[in-house]
C-alpha cells in the first residue's frame, strides 16, 4: 500500500518537488529564514523559520526538535527492536496490552482513516515485504498467488483495535504486524508544528520525507509556493505550483518503486483488499488537509482507490485532493472542489 516498510527506511515514491520562499514577480525585501535540518526516520528532516526573534535559543529548539522526533520513533518505528510498537508486534498475545497514550491515539487516528476508506491498512506491512517492497531484496517476479492469499489472512485492518482510555491496543491474531510508516512522518510533522508554535513561531514550514506543514508567511510576506511533482520514474518536473499557509500537504505516487515482469508493472502500491499492487492508472495524489498525519495517510488511500472510486470518497467526505492519471494522450489530473477552494483552480 504504501513505499517501504518501516519507519527507518522512508523511501520518497512520489513527493513535493520544492517550496518556495517568495512569491513569484515580488521584489519586497526578503526576511531571514533559519534551517534547521537533521537525519530522522531513514530520511530527513527540514524546519524553516522566517526571521525568528533575536532571543531565540536555536541550539536549545534543535534539541528539543530532536528529541521530539527521537520519542516518535522509539514508540513507532518498526526498525528498532526495543520499540514500543516492535515489542507489540512481537507479542503472541492476543489479549489487551497496555501501551502509551501516544502510540495508543496514532493507532486510533489511524484506523479511522481505514473505516472512511478501506483502503488504507497499518497491517498490510507483510504484503508490502511479500512484494519485495520491504527491506529485503526485490523480488525477480511476483509472489505466487497461493502465498498472497496466505498473507492476507493475518492483515486487515480490523483484526486490530483501541481501548485509549486504558490506554492499550489489541489484535486478533498474534500474527497480526503494525506498521505506521505511511502515517507516522506526518504525524511528526504535526508534532514539531505544535513545538514550534509553543514557542510562539509564526512563520515556518516543516518538511520530513517529503510531507509539508506550513504557518504564516514566507520569507517574501507571502503564501508558500509549494511545487506539486509530475509523476515521472526517472525525472522530476513540476506539475503545478499551489499557493498555502497553515495547512499541511502529502504526495503520494505509484513511480520510482516497481519492478517489471513479463511486460508488466507492478509497483509498491499495494491494495489491501487483494493483496496486490493497484492496476488503474492514477500515478500520484496530493492532499491538503489541517495535519499531516491525515494528509499522509489519506494521499495513500486515495492513490490505492485511483480516481473512480477515490474521488467520490474525496467528495463526499469534503477532503481537497488532486489526482494525476497517465492517459494515452499524457498525464491528466482531477481536484476535488475542497482542493479547488483552498489551491485555486487548476
Amino acid at each position: 500500500m504504501y513505499c517501504d516498510a518501516g519507519m527507518m527506511r522512508l523511501l520518497l515514491a512520489a513527493g513535493l518537488l520544492g517550496v518556495g520562499l517568495s512569491g513569484c514577480g515580488n521584489d519586497q525585501a526578503q526576511l531571514s529564514v533559519l534551517e534547521l535540518t537533521g537525519p530522522t526516520m531513514g530520511t530527513s528532516y527540514s524546519v524553516k523559520l522566517v526571521a525568528p526573534p533575536p532571543q531565540t535559543d536555536t541550539e536549545a529548539l534543535r534539541a528539543q526538535i530532536d528529541s521530539s522526533l527521537a520519542n516518535i520513533e522509539q514508540r513507532m518505528s518498526t526498525y528498532q527492536a526495543d520499540s514500543e510498537l516492535s515489542l507489540f508486534n512481537r507479542s503472541e498475545s492476543t489479549d489487551w496490552v497496555e501501551v502509551s497514550a501516544e502510540l495508543c491515539g496514532v493507532i486510533e487516528q489511524a484506523l479511522s482513516v481505514s473505516e472512511i476508506t478501506s483502503a488504507f491498512d497499518i497491517t498490510v506491512g507483510p504484503l508490502v515485504n511479500l512484494w519485495g517492497f520491504g527491506p529485503a531484496d526485490a523480488l525477480p517476479e511476483p509472489p505466487d498467488n497461493n502465498v498472497i492469499e496466505e498473507t492476507l489472512q493475518n492483515t486487515g485492518f480490523e483484526k486490530l483495535h483501541t481501548q485509549c482510555k486504558t490506554p492499550a491496543i489489541r489484535k486478533d491474531r498474534a500474527d497480526v504486524y503494525v506498521d505506521l510508516s505511511a502515517y507516522a512522518k506526518g504525524y511528526a510533522v504535526d508534532q514539531l508544528a505544535k513545538l514550534l508554535s509553543d514557542h510562539g513561531l509564526d512563520d515556518y514550514l516543516i518538511e520530513i520525507g517529503g510531507e509539508l506543514r506550513m504557518h504564516g508567511r514566507n520569507a517574501g510576506g507571502n503564501l508558500w509556493s509549494v511545487a506539486i511533482e509530475k509523476p515521472a520514474d526517472f525525472a522530476s518536473t513540476v506539475q503545478t505550483i499551489v499557493q498555502l499557509t497553515d495547512v499541511a500537504v502529502a504526495t503520494s505516487g505509484d513511480y520510482r518503486n516497481f519492478f517489471l515482469f513479463a511486460g508488466q508493472r507492478y509497483s509498491h502500491t499495494i491494495d489491501p483488499n487483494t493483496g496486490y499492487p493497484v492496476t488503474h492508472n492514477t500515478a500520484a495524489v496530493s492532499v491538503i488537509s489541517d495535519t499531516a498525519a491525515f494528509a499522509d495517510a489519506m494521499a495513500t488511500a486515495l492513490l490505492v482507490l485511483g480516481v473512480d472510486e477515490g474521488l467520490a470518497v474525496a467528495e463526499r467526505e469534503g477532503i481537497a485532493a488532486y489526482f494525476m492519471l497517465r492517459t494515452d494522450a499524457g498525464m491528466e489530473a482531477y481536484a476535488t472542489e475542497a482542493f479547488a477552494e483552498v489551491a485555486g483552480p487548476q
